[in-house]
């Protein structure tokens, strides 16, 4: 379970104050008992048990603040504010990143978001945050299988499974195959092999030997291989039709607005609430009006 979102980023403006506060939230949800773990995102001073996690585009460099501590990918995308740009992440990149995290022997990936959604009425993500809770997710807001990333990721993940027996059985033995090239190989008792082979050079191919066997690798990809000798995926290699979302007039009858005046000139004693301090809007008016005013 999650006990704060990102907090870290805001703890160290507060020196001491912010770390005691890290600590006391840590605490409290630790005295719960709950019987799960909790998380912690960007938090690298998260207390025992509390496990600190990675959020970015790519968390395979990311480890967490003890070794006994599960390495866990907590958000791999983010929102989208007013102004800014329609975020559009390729594919090839989503899943190299991912593909590259699970090379290492990792598992626990929350894509945040894999189904996009859509905030209503006057509720958003935070500040200056659209309402479109999408960044280009696999599943659009509207539920729709935004291709070719929601095909070519179903692919990644297929062919991850090929690979499970020897993923559990052992960690990797890593070895070099170039400069800017490895391979990463699982093998277990039983005789079970599979082998990611790394490619990270970002404008180049690499064609490598591995397993006395020729290895054509495209920049800043990684092949799986299943069986350690054929390649069943390529993260740079897409073979899903592409498909893409246009909005299109509808060319009905435009709706018919209204609109009304509110009363606000009463200042009636039943309407008028004293406090010591600012009070937030929507509890006081329970959402019955737009308008609230402050009088000192």
């Amino acid at each position: 379970m999650h006990i704060e979102n990102e907090y870290g980023v805001q703890s160290k403006l507060f020196g001491v104050a912010g770390y005691n506060y890290m600590s006391w939230a840590a605490n409290m949800v630790v005295k719960m008992d709950t019987g799960v773990p909790w998380v912690m995102c960007k938090e690298d001073d998260a207390p025992n048990p509390v496990i600190n996690t990675c959020n970015g585009f790519y968390c395979d460099a990311f480890t967490p603040n003890k070794p006994y501590k599960p390495n866990i990918w907590t958000e791999a995308s983010g929102f989208t504010e007013f102004g800014g740009p329609i975020h559009q992440r390729p594919v090839q990149d989503v899943a190299y990143a991912v593909a590259r995290f699970i090379q290492r022997g990792e598992s626990f990936i929350n894509y945040y978001m894999y189904h996009g959604g859509t905030n209503f009425g006057r509720s958003a993500g935070g500040h200056f945050i659209t309402t479109s809770y999408d960044y280009d997710a696999p599943i659009d807001e509207y539920g729709l299988n935004r291709q070719p990333k929601y095909g070519h990721l179903n692919e990644l993940y297929k062919a991850i499974k090929m690979c499970e027996r020897a993923l559990v059985s052992a960690d990797p033995i890593v070895t070099s195959l170039g400069s800017l090239q490895q391979a990463y190989v699982y093998t277990s008792k039983t005789g079970d092999c599979a082998s990611f082979l790394s490619n990270y050079d970002t404008k180049s191919i690499a064609r490598v030997l591995f397993n006395n066997m020729h290895y054509n690798l495209p920049p800043w990809s990684i092949s799986i291989l299943p069986d350690c000798r054929n390649v069943v995926f390529n993260t740079a290699n897409v073979g899903v039709q592409t498909s893409q979302l246009e909005m299109l007039p509808t060319y009905t009858v435009m709706l018919l607005w209204e609109s009304y005046d509110e009363n606000i000139s009463s200042l009636d004693d039943n309407l008028t609430l004293t406090s010591n301090g600012l009070l937030e809007q929507i509890n006081v008016t329970r959402d019955m009006s737009d308008y609230l005013w402050y009088i000192t």
